[in-house]
Parts: C-alpha cells; sequence; structure tokens
C-alpha cells in the first residue's frame, strides 16, 4: 500500500518547501507540496516538481569511481567503497602528515541541510585540521550588510506581503526564484497592492507588476540615495520612529542623501527623473510599504554598501511599524539562537591538531581559481595539494573559470567529489563518491525565506551503492583514525538533535515543520539584534554607507569600458537552480541550449540578428551562445543566462568565463555582475 513520507526541500532557494512523497513498493512514484505548510501552500516550483526525474536519472552515479584517463576527460572505472575509501584515506593521511592546511574542502549549497551540508564533514574537516573555506559565492555581501545594519540577517515574515499596499520587488525575480513570495504579492495585487520591480532586466516578474526601473547594474545603492533625497524634501520621514530606534548615524546619511538628487540619480542610474520621483513618492506616501530584497543586486563591488542603504529605507519611513511592513532579504539569523552549530560542526576539534587559540588559514571559495594556482608562500600558506568537493561544481559555477580548470587540471591536485552526476568538477576528479538524494537520507533544514524550521526523512532505501555525505565522512574518518565520539552520531541523532529545544521537537517530528515563536511586526517598537536594539547607519569599521561604483564601469576603468562598453549579468536560467536541474532532461529541453539576451539597438549595432550564434569577450576568455535579441536586457547591458554545465556549451565554456574574482565591498564576496563585455557575430 503507498505511503506518505514528510520532506523538505534541500536547494538554495528562500521558499525551504515542506514535501510529501507517496512511496509504493519502494519506489518515489510522487511529490508534491505540503499543502499544510503555509509558505508551501501545496505547491511545487517546477524544477522540484521534476525532482523525481533527477533521482532516477538514468546517468546518476550510484558506484564509486576511479579515474583512469586524463583531468577533464570524464573517464573512469568502478571501484569498491573499501578500496576508494582506504586510497584516499592514504592519500590525505600522506598530506596531513606534512601539513593539514594543504588540504581544502569545497562546498557550498548543494544540499542547504544542517547534516548533510556542514555537519559530519565540519567535524571530519574540524579533526583533519584542513584549511577552513570562507563561503561567500552567493550571499555573504548581502548578508553581512544586513547584519552590520540590522545586527542579523532578519526581516518581516513570508506570509504578511500579501497584505501589504506596495512591494519594491528589488534586485529579485520571484517567478523564477522564490515561487511562493509571488504567490503572497500576488494575493496583494489582487487585494489593491502596487507592484514596483527594481532590475537591470525585464524579468518575467518585471512583465507582472506595475512598474519596473531598469536601472544599470550596480547602481542600486545610488538609487537608494536618491530615494532618501525625496523622503527627506517631502517630509515623508517617521521622525519619531529615527528618533528612537535609528542611531546616531543619522545626521550624516541626511547630508550625503540631499546631494542625491532626482537628476543626479538618474544620470547614475541611467534610468528618468521622474521614475526617482514617482518611485520615492509611492514608497513614502503608502502604508504599509515592503521591500523584498533579494540577492542578484549585490554582485558588484558596493553590493554591501548597496543592501546598507536600502535596509534602511524602511527604517526611515517607520515601515517596520507594521506586520506588512519592511524588509526580507534573509530569515536566517532567526535561526541562529536555535540551531546548534557548536554541536553539529564541533569547531572545537581544530585545537586538537593546531593547539589552543589557533586556528587554519581560510580560503575564500570566490577566488578558487587564483589559489589553486598559488605556489606555497608566506602569506599564502602551502600549496593546495587535496580538495574534497561536496554540495557544490566549482568548475561550473566560480568566476574567472578558466583560471578554476586550469587549477583542477593540476596532475598533483588529488580531488575527490561527492556527487549525483559526472559534473563537469567531477570530471576532474581522482575519485568520484556516489552520494543520496534528498529522498535517501535523513536532513534538517533552516530557511532563508521564511521562519519554519524543516525535518527530512529519507523515503526510499539509497539507490545502487550511494551513501549519504554524512556516512561518507564518518566512513573516512573512522580510516584515519579519528575515534572521537562525535563521529559515532547517525544520520538521524544529528537530524533530530539539530536544534536546540526552543523549537518544538515533537511537533517537527510530527509535521516535518514547525515555526519559530517570533513576534508579528518584530521591529514595530524597535528591538533589533544589535547591542543596544538601534539600527545602525554607521556600523562599527564600516562608517556611514555610500554609493560604491562598479569595478568595470565607465565612472572606475575609463579605458576598459572603451573596449568593452556593454555591462554583463549571468542570473540562473529559469528552470535551472545555478548549475542544479541543467542535466534534468525535461528542463533543459524548456531551457533549450545557453543564451544571451541582448537589446535590439546593441545587436542592430554589431550586426547581430536573433537566434544568431554570437562570440561574448573580454580580457578574460571567450564564450560561444545563441543570441536572443529582445527588450528583455536594457540598452547597454546584456544577460548570459546561466549556468549551464560547461560541457553542455558550444565550445565547452560556459559564462563565467567572462567573470572576475574581485571582490565585494562587504562579505568577501564575488562581484559577478560586474563584468564588462563586448559581443560580436560568431
Amino acid at each position: 500500500m503507498p505511503q506518505t513520507v514528510r520532506a523538505a526541500c534541500p536547494h538554495d532557494c528562500p521558499d525551504t518547501c515542506a514535501m510529501l512523497v507517496t512511496v509504493d513498493g519502494g519506489r518515489a512514484v510522487r511529490i508534491q507540496g505540503d499543502p499544510e505548510h503555509p509558505p508551501t501552500h501545496g505547491a511545487l516550483c517546477t524544477k522540484v516538481s521534476r525532482y523525481l526525474e533527477r533521482t532516477y536519472h538514468p546517468d546518476r552515479v550510484l558506484t564509486p569511481l576511479r579515474r583512469v584517463g586524463r583531468k577533464g576527460e570524464g573517464r573512469f572505472e568502478p571501484v569498491g567503497w573499501d578500496e576508494a575509501l582506504d586510497a584516499i584515506a592514504a592519500r590525505l593521511k600522506a598530506i596531513a602528515a606534512r601539513n593539514p592546511e594543504a588540504i581544502l574542502p569545497y562546498s557550498y549549497a548543494g544540499t542547504m541541510g544542517l547534516v548533510q551540508g556542514d555537519g559530519m564533514a565540519a567535524r571530519f574537516f574540524h579533526r583533519l585540521g584542513a584549511s577552513l573555506l570562507d563561503r561567500t559565492i552567493c550571499a555573504t555581501a548581502g548578508s553581512e550588510a544586513l547584519a552590520a545594519t540590522y545586527g542579523a540577517p532578519v526581516g518581516m515574515h513570508l506570509e504578511f506581503f500579501a497584505e501589504s499596499r506596495l512591494i519594491l520587488i528589488w534586485g529579485s525575480n520571484p517567478i523564477t526564484s522564490s515561487v511562493h513570495f509571488w504567490t503572497f504579492a500576488q494575493q496583494a495585487k489582487r487585494a489593491g497592492a502596487t507592484l514596483w520591480c527594481i532590475d537591470p532586466r525585464r524579468t518575467e516578474s518585471a512583465d507582472k507588476c506595475h512598474r519596473h526601473v531598469a536601472l544599470r547594474p550596480g547602481t542600486d545603492g545610488a538609487l537608494a540615495l536618491g530615494l532618501m533625497h525625496e523622503l527627506i524634501v517631502h517630509g515623508w520621514l517617521d521622525d519619531d520612529y529615527i528618533a528612537r530606534h535609528v542611531d546616531g548615524g543619522w545626521p550624516a546619511l541626511r547630508e550625503r542623501a540631499l546631494q542625491w538628487t532626482p537628476e543626479r540619480t538618474a544620470a547614475a542610474c541611467g534610468i528618468g527623473a521622474d521614475e526617482v520621483r514617482e518611485l520615492a513618492r509611492a514608497y513614502g506616501t503608502t502604508r504599509p510599504a515592503a521591500i523584498r530584497l533579494n540577492y542578484g543586486m549585490q554582485r558588484v563591488r558596493g553590493g554591501g554598501n548597496a543592501v546598507r542603504l536600502i535596509a534602511l529605507l524602511p527604517c526611515l519611513t517607520g515601515a517596520w511599524r507594521h506586520r506588512a511592513g519592511g524588509l526580507l532579504l534573509s530569515s536566517s539569523g532567526w535561526f541562529k539562537p536555535v540551531r546548534r552549530d557548536a554541536w553539529l560542526q564541533r569547531p572545537d576539534l581544530v585545537e586538537r591538531v593546531h593547539g589552543p587559540g589557533r586556528r587554519p588559514r581560510t580560503i575564500n571559495m570566490s577566488t578558487i581559481g587564483d589559489d589553486l594556482l598559488r605556489d606555497s608562500s608566506p602569506g599564502f600558506g602551502p600549496r593546495i595539494e587535496a580538495v574534497v568537493v561536496y554540495n557544490s561544481n566549482p568548475v561550473a559555477v566560480a568566476p574567472e573559470s578558466a583560471k578554476v580548470v586550469r587549477g583542477f587540471a593540476r596532475e598533483d591536485l588529488f580531488t575527490v567529489v561527492l556527487e549525483h552526476f559526472l559534473t563537469d568538477t567531477a570530471d576532474h576528479a581522482d575519485f568520484v563518491l556516489p552520494a543520496t538524494t534528498q529522498l535517501e537520507h535523513w536532513d534538517a533544514h533552516r530557511a532563508y525565506g521564511h521562519t519554519y524550521a524543516m525535518l527530512n526523512r529519507p523515503a526510499i532505501a539509497p539507490l545502487g551503492q550511494a551513501w549519504s555525505n554524512a556516512a561518507i565522512f564518518r566512513a573516512l574518518a573512522e580510516r584515519m583514525g579519528f575515534d572521537d565520539d562525535c563521529f559515532a552520531d547517525s544520520d538521524e541523532t544529528m537530524a533530530r538533535e539539530a536544534f536546540e529545544p526552543a523549537v518544538d521537537r515533537t511537533a517537527l517530528d510530527e509535521r516535518g515543520w514547525v515555526k519559530l515563536a517570533l513576534p508579528e511586526a518584530p521591529f514595530a517598537e524597535g528591538g533589533f539584534p544589535t547591542p543596544d536594539g538601534r539600527v545602525r547607519i554607521d556600523a562599527p569599521g564600516l562608517g556611514v554607507p555610500d554609493f560604491v561604483p562598479n569595478h568595470e564601469c565607465a565612472e572606475t576603468a575609463p579605458e576598459l569600458a572603451a573596449r568593452y562598453p556593454l555591462a554583463m549579468i549571468s542570473p540562473p536560467a529559469r528552470h535551472f537552480l545555478n548549475s542544479s536541474f541543467v542535466n534534468v532532461r525535461s528542463l533543459r529541453a524548456i531551457e533549450g541550449e545557453p543564451m544571451l539576451e541582448l537589446h535590439p539597438d546593441d545587436a542592430a549595432a554589431r550586426g547581430i540578428a536573433g537566434g544568431a550564434m554570437v562570440e561574448v569577450f573580454n580580457d578574460r576568455g571567450r564564450y560561444r551562445c545563441r543570441a536572443d535579441v529582445s527588450t528583455r536586457a536594457r540598452p547597454g547591458v546584456v544577460v548570459g543566462l546561466g549556468i549551464w554545465w560547461r560541457k553542455l556549451g558550444a565550445d565547452g565554456t560556459n559564462v563565467n568565463e567572462l567573470t572576475h574574482q574581485r571582490l565585494t565591498d562587504i562579505g568577501r564576496a564575488p562581484s559577478f555582475y560586474d563584468c564588462l563585455v563586448e559581443v560580436r557575430p560568431a
């Protein structure tokens, strides 16, 4: 008889859906959203609705593999688990005996799970004494900027957007990236709310908003200052809220904002001065007003300062007084007090290797291309001799990928990849170890788009010889001789105990989800998670926020802009999630092939017709793809939809051939959308 198993979506998405998996005869036959879970309300996105196709994909890696060809060829032979684990442990032991910091873990959000993400894996690498990984590739500019302003990455509740009268959808395409927020935004729209989309691209979401502000990439901070100018001169401020709940940096910011007239703002952003005035009037005079900020706008040099400026807008207008007002970028900070991170990850184990108070070096995942090519030096430390990759595909997703490929192609680099498929990165591995999917293991999840803790139960037995990430690192720990008690914890134990008792574990076990106990309007009377409970404008070590122009633009690099006059952004294609789901045939069939969107004016100036093959290039590399000539791209901006696996591209490359490794102003994050290119017929 079929049974239903409660699960949670593991992917890098703010929605973190509750799922119901129907199992018949040991096989998952249906997957659907949990209708009782308020954020999910019974619906899954197109990507995850095809999760069974991904789980039972004929190309799943279901046995350990050992490389037999050259790195990058993707030629392997099957081996047994014991043989693979013995060989991996022997190599890691030999490297660790010289210097354990020559070993680097590389992971991100292939699963957002607290167990299969960085639970047992963190215990293993901490005990090994390996280099630490600074996991910056997606969100640290925004999350650290939000923490500098509010004290933590916190915001309003997802469901209350349905009650907002004005919603600014800023740097976000929720039809693609947060479909459940979009449902609540549509409820608000039907009730009379006005929706503004602020995005360089005319996205699918912009099509369905009342207004679209197509600003230049990297000018969001300038727009925020321009809005502040209008709030000040028209008296649309909540002076009482500012006096009681905002720190003493307001006079300096006020003086700065008064320099950003609508005309100056319009010139910086490439929009009309009346657009600035109209947007400011709408935001300053509508109650309740809410901002759904997303991470696209912080992937530029000044992304951190831009987030700080935008995050201050609801504090200046008092929008936080309403439960349907305020801002949401991330809710992850609400979970910090209830996650048992120290128990899950055991950072104290580092001292077993490095001594009391000492820490190994930290490698920024966003500069992995440069770092894999570095030699040993006093400032850098030992040359990286081994990389263990799990929950990521750096050869496809890391910036300036020509360097990343060269690094992973090093014959002296020992590489182990835990994977479901032979990705671009797996093709460069010495060993590929078959990992379980979400339907095959235990895990616990927090969200960054809502405030529900989640539990994932395995619905089916692992396919083939697949093991969970935690099981693999547990087995490696045993072979390395690590006998600490923490390596005996089972996946189920870790999942059930991932949260503090403040989270109702009984309800979590019964329903698979439980809402955190939080106020409906968390900052109606201040109480921000800063030391004094007030919003910080003059943040320690950062000062008062300001507009910071791109690394690559006419203002900062005029000679470069003369040679490469087009700004390129590279958001995920609608039916992919970064490089996940690219190999799901039904989804790839919808996307077709790698595309570059160009405005008709830019295409005509270059003799490019829609559907033609084009070459996109700059000093870092070249990338061939198909031209999509449309007004989705604003003049002067091209959109390289990603992130395709390199081996599926026309020349074995993808859009990251063109991006660079320079970092953001805050958070040490990559500036993917801060990239100048030129385009010509292929």
